[in-house]
């Protein structure tokens, strides 16, 4: 398969390959600044506060926040409802990811699927699917199964375009060289489906990430007894500004953290791409 590679290295160099991603050419001096920024914010926001110009009883304050936050890690509260998120968010992930891809492989390699199927997952994609949150929840009940479920058809459908678009895109004259040189479906599948796909599927994957934890927190925002979704729903009847931005910042720190291994991953898994 050589001569494969050596053709889909023609074509890359030539009309497909993609720009160099940001994390290579990233700059300390501009994550430096980023930090500097946030810092003058913090720091502005507090003066605010202590001036009297912002009311911390609706704004809260940094300092309030970082107090809520040691009082939430300390005394070990966060830790059932950090769990219970993340349980539901990275369960609903993983099943429409392989759900998903299968269905969009499914829908891209034969055309009396994606005839019954890409109807039905456009009308599915043009509805909020935050608005069957509560039918979720009724036909589901409000536990673990309920929030799973959410999260699992928000990024179903971001999946399942990803694949069904990437198979497409394919160019089909380098389907044709690989059996020229007497490639077989294997090869076909390694050397040109899957890296052609793999760009479509990372892109979104930041995307399905935030929806799954969308999903999840949405579900355990409406009806559940723990979670970050129920520390929300708490800290908003309770009138709590600090827990509730406490919460948004745990929510925010763990999908950057995410995104953080994804794009550990991807720079794996994408290396080809660089090679060329």
């Amino acid at each position: 398969m050589a001569g494969n590679e050596s053709a889909l290295g023609t074509t890359t160099e030539t009309g497909t390959r993609a720009p160099q991603r940001g994390p290579r050419s990233f700059r300390p001096g501009i994550g430096v600044a980023r930090w500097l920024v946030l810092l003058a914010l913090l720091a502005l926001w507090q003066l605010g506060v202590e001036a009297g110009a912002i009311d911390p009883y609706f704004y809260s304050s940094p300092r309030e926040i970082g107090q809520t936050l040691i009082e939430l890690f300390s005394g070990g509260r966060i830790w059932e409802h950090l769990v219970a998120t993340l349980q539901a968010a990275v369960l609903g992930l993983l099943i429409g990811f392989v759900l998903g891809s299968l269905l969009g492989w499914l829908a891209a390699r034969y055309r009396w699927v994606a005839e019954f199927v890409e109807p039905v997952m456009t009308l599915l994609n043009s509805v909020p699917r935050i608005v069957v949150t509560p039918m979720i929840i009724l036909w589901l009940g409000i536990g673990l199964e309920s929030k799973i479920a959410a999260a699992f058809l928000l990024v179903f459908v971001v999946i399942f375009f990803s694949v069904y678009t990437g198979i497409r895109q394919v160019n089909r004259d380098l389907v044709d060289r690989v059996r020229i040189l007497g490639g077989n479906e294997r090869d076909i599948l390694r050397h040109v489906y899957v890296p052609s796909v793999a760009a479509y599927v990372f892109s979104s994957l930041r995307l399905t990430v935030g929806f799954a934890f969308t999903g999840a927190i949405v579900g355990e925002y409406m009806a559940s007894s723990r979670g970050l979704g129920y520390l929300l729903n708490f800290a908003q009847n309770s009138q709590n500004a600090a827990l509730m931005l406490s919460t948004v910042v745990i929510i925010m720190v763990v999908i950057m953290g995410i995104f953080a291994l994804l794009s550990r991953v991807e720079r794996r898994a994408m290396v080809w791409r660089d090679e060329h």
